[in-house]
C-alpha cells in the first residue's frame, strides 16, 4: 500500500497508472474508519483496477470549532485497516497542502444546500463541495464512492459533478448505509457516545423503520408527529429536524401520503453529538 501526503508525489504515480489505462476508484473519508467506509473500499476494489482512499478531516465543512477538535482521529489504525483490506493508495494530506491559500470559490448548488443539513449547518456543503472538487481535480477518478447515510451530501455531489465537471467521466456511486447489528447507522461520531447515549441512539433507526413504510396508513403529518414524539421522549435524544423529501430536489413532499421516490431524513442530538440517518421509500 502506497501512502502519499503531497499532491505532486501522488500525481507522479497517477500519471503512470493512467498512461497504462488503469481505472481509478476513489473513496473520500475523514478517517476514523469503520465498516461503512470499508464497504465502499470493497465495492471500489471490485469495480476498478486501483483504489485510492483519502484520509482528511476537512475544516471547511465544520460549523463548530469544538466539533472539529473532537472529531476522532487515529491515522495508524486507519492505515492498518486499509492494509488489511488490500487498499492500493492512501492520500492523507495536511490542511496546508489542500488549502495553501484562503478559499474564495462559491459553488452554486441550486438550493440543494439550503435545506435540512444546510439549514442548520450554514456553509457546510460549500466546504464539502470545495474539498470534493479539489480531490476530483487532483485524482480524476473513474468512479467515486459515497455512502447513502449522508443522503443529502450524495445528492449534492451528483449535482456538483453534473454542473462543474461536465467534461469529466467521473461516475458517482452511492452505496447503501451500513448499520450496526442493532440498526444504528455506522458513523465515526458514534465513538463519542457514552453507554447511555449509545443505547438510546438506536431509537433513531428503529423509529424510522417503524414509520417509514410505503404501505403506511398514516398521513405525513401523523408520521412526523410520531417520529418527533418517540425520539424526543427519550431523555438522551433531541430531534433537530425530520423531513420527508423528494429524492432529487430535496424539497418537502406536498403529498400527505408516503410515495415512491422520497426519503425521510433526520438529525438528532445526543447531548452535543449529532447523529443523522435516513430511510427511502
Amino acid at each position: 500500500m502506497n501512502i502519499y501526503r503531497k499532491i505532486i508525489n501522488l500525481n507522479v504515480n497517477l500519471a503512470k497508472l493512467k498512461k497504462n489505462g488503469t481505472t481509478i476508484g476513489f473513496v473520500p473519508t475523514m478517517g476514523s474508519l469503520h465498516e461503512g467506509h470499508l464497504s465502499l473500499l470493497k465495492r471500489s476494489k471490485k469495480e476498478n483496477d486501483v483504489t485510492i482512499v483519502s484520509l482528511f478531516v476537512n475544516p471547511e465543512q465544520f460549523n463548530s470549532a469544538v466539533d472539529l477538535e473532537l472529531y476522532p482521529r487515529d491515522e495508524l489504525k486507519d492505515f492498518k485497516m486499509l492494509e488489511e483490506h488490500a487498499n492500493d493508495i492512501v492520500f492523507c494530506p495536511d490542511v496546508k497542502e489542500m488549502y495553501p491559500k484562503k478559499e474564495e470559490h462559491f459553488f452554486e448548488l441550486d438550493g440543494l444546500d439550503s435545506v435540512m443539513e444546510g439549514k442548520y449547518r450554514s456553509g457546510h456543503f460549500q466546504g464539502v463541495a470545495k474539498i470534493v472538487s479539489k480531490f476530483f481535480e487532483i485524482i480524476k477518478p473513474n468512479n467515486a464512492y459515497f455512502g447513502k447515510k449522508d443522503f443529502q451530501q450524495a445528492v449534492i455531489i451528483k449535482y456538483l459533478v453534473k454542473k462543474y465537471f461536465k467534461k469529466s467521466d467521473i461516475n458517482i456511486v452511492i452505496c447503501d448505509t451500513v448499520r450496526e447489528p442493532d440498526g444504528l447507522a455506522m458513523s465515526s461520531r458514534n465513538l463519542r457516545l457514552n453507554k447511555a447515549q449509545r443505547k438510546a441512539a438506536v431509537l433513531v433507526s428503529q423509529t424510522l423503520f417503524k414509520y417509514i413504510k410505503k404501505d403506511s396508513k398514516l398521513s405525513i403529518t401523523d408520521i412526523k408527529k410520531k417520529v418527533f414524539d418517540t425520539i424526543n421522549e427519550n431523555q438522551y435524544l433531541q430531534t433537530e429536524y425530520f423531513n420527508i423529501v423528494n429524492n432529487e430536489t430535496l424539497q418537502d413532499i406536498e403529498s400527505e401520503r408516503l410515495e415512491h421516490g422520497v426519503t425521510a431524513c433526520i438529525a438528532v442530538y445526543a447531548d452535543e453529538i449529532r447523529l443523522i440517518d435516513n430511510v427511502s421509500v
